[in-house]
């Protein structure tokens, strides 16, 4: 959930994702999509979104070109951030996974 606490100390993600689409040049939308994509055929991002230039942002995700050695260097610096709370409300997480 988004707790002031859980906020805080999760910026060091914010920070790292920030940092990978500065490299990279994309956005921070299309580096955690483009992320999700490499985790597997069977695993697909849903991107939410009323506003059509977040779109065609998120759509670009597809076509990031980023190495495998750096997906893994990514993967390497997420490993050490422990993020903190949960995935949403009690009675949302209670429903996900049934």
């Amino acid at each position: 959930m988004f707790t002031p606490e859980a906020l805080k100390a999760n910026m060091p993600f914010v920070h790292l994702v920030a940092k990978w689409a500065k490299q990279t040049g994309t956005t921070p939308a299309q580096i955690l999509l483009g992320w999700i994509l490499t985790r597997g055929p069977d695993i697909a991002p849903i991107p939410g979104t009323t506003n059509p230039l977040h779109l065609d942002d998120d759509l670009k995700a597809a076509s990031v070109k980023i190495s495998a050695a750096d997906w893994k260097a990514f993967d390497d610096e997420f490993k050490q951030i422990k993020l903190v709370g949960h995935r949403a409300d009690p009675f949302t997480e209670s429903q996900i996974d049934k």
